[in-house]
């Protein structure tokens, strides 16, 4: 559930137990996103949190950040989720907002299928950074491996 909002998601990744390895999760994981309904979908997205800038962000891009996020709310009824993977850390400030921008302009059933898809993504990200949490080696702390469980974190690190 720290992974994806969605019980049906976590059951269905739950009931294939054990897996034998990292990849076959990561596969149901994703099959599992692929068949949420829309009540599904709807559940997932009211558990997202709005992603942030992080510590040290300039003040008026918090702002901007803050009223885009409100501006959404009201347009589409849920968190605008994004997954910036792929994109380093100085870039992904500049990537939340200019997608937040850009999406504000779709519809909602376009708008709906891009968060299902961000969604999924977050979901195999956070999914992966939990297995990679749960396997590093005892005794090490999550500063030193770089991971830390997803329920320590927001839920897109920019």
């Amino acid at each position: 559930m720290e992974c994806c909002g969605s019980r049906r998601w976590a059951h269905r990744v739950a009931a294939h137990r054990p897996y034998p390895d990292s990849g076959a999760l990561r596969a149901a994981a994703d099959e599992a996103s692929y068949d949420l309904g829309e009540a599904d979908l709807a559940e997932a997205l009211a558990a997202e949190f709005p992603p942030e800038l992080g510590h040290g962000a300039p003040y008026a891009a918090q702002l901007a950040l803050d009223a885009a996020h409100a501006e959404y709310e009201r347009t589409f009824g849920h968190a605008f989720v994004v997954c910036l993977d792929g994109h380093p850390p100085e870039e992904r400030a500049d990537q939340l907002l200019g997608a937040i921008r850009r999406r504000m302009a779709l519809d909602r059933e376009e708008e709906r299928a891009i968060s299902a898809d961000e969604l999924r993504r977050l979901a195999l990200a956070r999914l992966t950074d939990l297995t990679h949490w749960l396997t590093s080696p005892g005794g090490v702390s999550a500063a030193e491996t770089g991971y830390s469980p997803p329920w320590d974190r927001p839920s897109v690190p920019v």
